[in-house]
């Protein structure tokens, strides 16, 4: 058998916060989809991908020698209620490489089977939840937002059962680390503090080791993981995603994308848009992510300050209290300046001052309302608005039925350009292409490829891949994968969680 040259500190460093397991045995496996670039990345055996026993590698009928799979153990609020037991109900962690550039990354199975954590469930997933989370992560990732990825997806030969019978599939996942502030809660709720500890400086040793032995380096903590926060969650809606999920568990302290199972990008601008069929209320509503975002760290700081406080005593409790509500009240503003320096970028304000941050940000607010009002591409009209940056307004006035009202915006959108002074045109037309994708995972499209490849057809799947991955290519305008769905399919698109 073979080595991927795994370390298991997870395992190993904490223990009480994982359960050993193995995987289910599958029938029938067969690859669909290999990642050779992301295999490369992580300094995995050259032909691990190609081999004879590739589907039986990521299928988890065959394990390399080096891998100690675990289920590991989280909590977390759902939809704002608390489950002190969630954990790996259908993955497994099967170890840690530490790549090509020197970064400890998680290699994890979801679809696995049963777990001890399972909740009733079977463990396993379909062919189309697996190969869309392949399709968001890739295009996530292309977009140079963080994220979980995807290195494999094997089909297992074996139905699963949902509304109906469907093929079966396991995903490959790799990931910064699967670290959750569920993981924190599930121990802080059991008062556990001898494992939170542990588990606190394993998360700052991983993430954060220039904060390994400060005195402080629990509240440090907590700013960094606030500071990866703001800046994901603000690159979120600077590209319209919707995560649909942002529960506690779902939350990844590296400040990675993690779990895409009902989520979507806007086509038309709405504030209030909500993709996932569980979202019944609109908690994780695109407008609502930010503050969610806040919430989610307010549970996080929580969990910390038995010990950030050091003592089980009132006074140090209460100073520890101030010190975590600094950071949690300091969380708006610092999301919001990470929004605002995105949004410079796709209207090409490259010589931006913070004396410029309440006009700058009130002709954002204004060229949003008017996407809203005229239910406009949230995506095309940014692109677009490179083009009018070099002459070329007509794209971009296609868009709207009232086109007066956008010239009249324009107006003052061209006149705070002329302020940042001797900017060079060109420069400012690369940048705002750099900042706006022509292409995004287009929901009809990410159905209709997922639909195909339940079939058997994985050329729609393959195809729209490759246009996910190239997002800011000028020609993808003039292809099917920049065309918005009509409206009334992105009136009734929901998203599923697969489960």
């Amino acid at each position: 058998m073979r080595h991927f040259g795994f370390a298991n500190t997870y395992a190993r460093e904490l223990p009480g916060a994982a359960v050993a397991w193995r995987p289910a045995v599958v029938p029938e496996p067969r690859l669909l989809f290999a990642n050779a670039e992301l295999a490369e990345e992580l300094g995995l055996p050259a032909d691990v991908l190609s081999g004879p026993d590739a589907a039986a590698l990521f299928s988890g009928n065959l394990l390399p020698d080096d891998a100690e799979p675990i289920a590991q153990a989280y909590a977390g609020h759902q939809f704002g209620g608390f489950s002190p037991q969630l954990g790996d109900g259908r993955a497994l962690l099967l170890g840690e490489v530490v790549d090509r550039s020197g970064r400890r990354r998680d290699i994890a199975f979801k679809g696995s089977g049963r777990t001890p954590f399972s909740r009733g469930g079977d463990g396993k997933a379909a062919v189309g939840p697996m190969l869309r989370e392949v399709l968001i992560g890739e295009a996530m990732h292309a977009l140079g937002i963080p994220t979980t990825r995807a290195l494999a997806v094997v089909a297992t030969g074996e139905p699963v059962f949902r509304e109906t019978a469907l093929p079966g599939a396991v995903l490959t996942r790799v990931a910064a680390s699967h670290l959750r502030v569920g993981t924190f809660q599930f121990f802080a709720s059991r008062g556990d503090l001898d494992t939170l500890r542990r588990l606190a400086d394993y998360t700052i040793a991983r993430h954060d080791p220039a904060l390994v032995g400060a005195p402080d380096r629990y509240l440090g903590l907590l700013r960094a993981v606030a500071a990866r926060q703001a800046k994901l969650v603000a690159q979120w809606l600077n590209v319209g995603f919707i995560h649909g999920v942002m529960n506690t568990d779902n939350m990844a302290l590296s400040g990675e994308t993690i779990d895409y199972g009902p989520c979507a990008f806007m086509e038309a601008y709405d504030p209030q848009a909500v993709f996932s069929s569980i979202d019944h209320a609109g908690r994780y509503a695109y407008r609502n992510q930010p503050g969610i975002a806040r919430w989610n760290l307010a549970r996080f700081a929580e969990t910390l300050l038995p010990l950030m406080a050091g003592a089980d005593d009132e006074s140090a409790i209460e100073a520890a209290v101030v010190e975590a509500t600094a950071v949690i009240d300091a969380f708006p503003a610092m999301l919001a300046g990470e929004l605002l320096a995105g949004q410079r970028q796709k209207l090409g304000l490259l010589a931006a001052t913070p004396a410029n941050d309440q006009a700058d940000a009130a002709l954002v607010n204004d060229w949003l309302t008017l996407l809203h009002t005229q239910a406009v591409d949230f995506t095309l009209a940014w692109r677009h608005l490179a083009a009018a940056a070099e002459g070329r307004p007509e794209p971009l006035r296609d868009l709207f039925a009232d086109r007066a009202a956008l010239d009249a915006w324009l107006s003052r959108w061209r006149e705070r350009g002329v302020r940042d002074g001797a900017v060079d045109g060109a420069a400012r037309v690369a940048c705002m292409r750099r900042a706006s994708p022509a292409v995004i995972p287009r929901n009809h499209l990410v159905e209709e490829a997922l639909a195909a490849a339940t079939e058997g057809d994985l050329q729609p799947f393959n195809a729209l891949l490759a246009a996910l991955l190239n997002p800011w290519e000028e020609a993808a305008l003039l292809t099917r994968y920049a065309v918005p769905a009509p409206t009334e399919v992105t009136a009734r698109f929901r998203t599923f969680c697969g489960t």
